[in-house]
């Protein structure tokens, strides 16, 4: 028994026996009552806005159309955003990093001195050892 309806009586109508056959093969790929499946077709029809005897391709391909025009705005928005917004604000922080670098200080030339005081001293050693 299909639920929420096991009170209400059956009514009748006519149908053609052809078409019959057709809606209880559906009704039972649906594995539904006739009355569930009729009540299920009914319901698609109206939430969905459309008629049976439409054509449901014109509806999907404008519905395509619409969907592609509206990924292609949000992608139109993302490129002006990271033309405007994005790239500027890099270049400002890559030039605020480089000019904030701490300056190198050479510590070759403390080296340098290091060397240079001893080759003096290595020197005035070799003048005193020639005196003697």
């Amino acid at each position: 028994m299909d639920k929420g309806y096991e009170k209400e009586r059956f009514e009748s109508i006519s149908i053609k026996a052809s078409v019959v056959k057709k809606f209880r093969r559906f009704s039972r790929q649906l594995s539904k009552s006739q009355s569930m499946t009729l009540l299920l077709m009914i319901e698609f029809f109206e939430d969905n806005g459309i008629s049976p005897t439409e054509a449901m391709g014109p509806k999907m391909q404008t519905l395509e159309k619409l969907i592609k025009k509206r990924i292609n705005g949000v992608i139109a928005i993302l490129k002006d955003i990271e033309k405007s917004q994005t790239k500027p604000t890099v270049a400002m922080m890559e030039t605020l990093f480089k000019e904030a670098e701490p300056k190198k200080k050479p510590l070759i030339l403390a080296k340098k001195n290091v060397v240079k005081q001893n080759e003096i001293d290595f020197k005035e050693n070799q003048k005193s050892d020639n005196e003697i």
